[in-house]
């Protein structure tokens, strides 16, 4: 089966790799986001898909976008059965979906209809939810509500990150898919149609997102660190410079009657009152300098008892 892929973060090449090393699947072309200026040279990088293209010695087209004629008639060129898109970045048009035979299928790292759009994984983690997914369906001209070919459910670790659970989720959709795909090629499978009753959305993040509003309960500032790894981070401020905890842990009702924002000095840590209890620090990252643990940190503070972060 002839399959095209569309992509471009880390976790995009998962599947890109699983479907290359499946027999069933010839991998004839990937498309991919444009280099990107990156790191403090700000020279230009290219997409992590790209890189795992050229070591699958597969063609690579990085278009800035779709939507020209002449990008679509290369693409036809490839002759694809099906296409398969993971994260790429751009919503494809009509004339782009009708390519394929087979259309598009799609990794969602979410139990569709929760959570249609583009941040499953950080929403799940900020909503608390004890369990999560990863989702196969077919692509269809709305956001993430094409029909379902394939999906699993897996526990949500109250300790989870973002980051680290993306990849497993798009690890296991890699196996769902090529499943999946041989299964929705001969027939066998038909895809089930999903409930938009029941659909519930998450929007694209901005950097501000992370800044942490410690009225909010620990315990939401807590997920939030983990929520927003790598990005866009949990930030606050200490003494006018950005401040980011990346690991902390939620202590209800410990903050007795300080202020939102108070540093809570302790014999061998830190914590910082909230709206709704404390957080202990476990891991911080003061401006210019790399993550240190927070009984690090605290050793060097001097007088900074009742000091407020973020104010």
């Amino acid at each position: 089966m002839r399959v095209m892929f569309l992509g471009t973060p880390e976790y995009a090449a998962i599947p890109l790799r699983a479907l290359a090393a499946d027999p069933r699947y010839t991998v004839v072309g990937v498309v991919t986001q444009p280099d990107r200026p990156a790191g403090r040279g700000r020279s230009a990088e290219p997409p992590p898909v790209k890189r795992a293209a050229l070591d699958l010695g597969v063609p690579v087209l990085q278009p800035p976008t779709l939507r020209d004629a002449e990008v679509v008639a290369q693409l036809a060129n490839w002759q694809p059965d099906v296409g398969v898109v993971a994260a790429y970045g751009e919503i494809l048009r009509r004339n782009v979906l009708e390519l394929p035979p087979l259309g598009y299928l799609n990794i969602h790292p979410s139990l569709l209809p929760r959570y249609r759009g583009p941040t499953p994984v950080h929403a799940a983690i900020l909503n608390g939810d004890a369990e999560t997914g990863v989702t196969v369906m077919r692509l269809d001209a709305k956001m993430d509500s094409g029909p379902i070919l394939a999906q699993e459910r897996v526990l949500l670790p109250p300790d989870a990150r973002n980051g680290p659970l993306t990849s497993e989720l798009f690890e296991l959709g890699s196996r769902l898919l090529a499943e999946a795909l041989a299964a929705y090629a001969n027939g066998s499978l038909l895809p089930a149609p999903q409930d938009d009753a029941q659909a519930t959305y998450c929007r694209m993040l901005q950097k501000s997102d992370g800044i942490i509003d410690w009225n909010a309960p620990a315990v939401q500032i807590e997920r939030m660190t983990r929520a927003y790894d790598p990005w866009p981070g949990a930030q606050t401020s200490w003494q006018g410079q950005p401040f980011k905890i990346i690991a902390a842990r939620a202590e209800p009702g410990a903050a007795g009657s300080a202020a939102p924002g108070t540093l809570l000095l302790r014999p061998n840590g830190v914590a910082v009152a909230s709206g709704d209890g404390a957080l202990e620090l476990l891991t911080v990252q003061p401006a210019g300098k790399r993550p240190l643990s927070a009984a690090a940190w605290r050793n060097g503070l001097h007088g900074a008892e009742g000091a407020r972060l973020g104010g």
